[in-house]
């Protein structure tokens, strides 16, 4: 990495609103965490409606009071592949601004109260589209803070992958 790029991250890092909470949740023994912020609900799992010719981690839609909000599978999203157990899985329910969408998890794990000294910048190694924005260090786990915009963006060839 050069220092240009590094400069660059670090000023970018900085000027990223710092969450004083997060949603966290699990996909595949994996942490994650969003904005408390932005999560309307979480609801249990249930079939949406498939769309035609959409990206693979779009699952459909979901009915939500009469809004039609899209899901998105974070599982595939990752290259991790289908979830065998649909029923056990939970919607968090996201508020874009715009509009809301559902991320899929395998389960919601807990409501952390977040120090600016837990976070640590995402490393430059996704591109400008990164997934995850930023992580919160405590002692050994690392939960990685996903850009929700992200998920959301029209799909490219490939997906983006996760070493485990």
């Amino acid at each position: 990495m050069s220092i240009t790029t590094a400069v660059s991250s670090a000023l970018e890092f900085s000027s990223l609103p710092c969450p004083s909470q997060v949603v966290t949740f699990r996909v595949d023994n994996r942490a994650f965490g969003v904005d408390v912020a932005v999560v309307r609900e979480i609801k249990g799992w249930q079939p949406t409606t498939p769309l035609p010719n959409a990206a693979p981690q779009v699952l459909g839609v979901l009915n939500l009071r009469g809004n039609l909000i899209a899901v998105y599978d974070l599982r595939k999203l990752i290259g991790l592949g289908d979830c065998m157990d649909q029923a056990a899985r939970v919607v968090l329910v996201v508020d874009l601004g715009e509009r809301m969408c559902g991320i899929v998890a395998d389960a919601v794990s807990d409501i952390l109260d977040v120090d600016p000294s837990d976070m640590r910048p995402s490393p430059a190694m996704f591109g400008d589209e990164d997934l995850v924005s930023r992580f919160v260090v405590r002692g050994d786990s690392v939960i990685s803070l996903l850009n929700v915009q992200a998920i959301t963006r029209e799909a490219s060839p490939q997906t983006l992958q996760f070493d485990s």
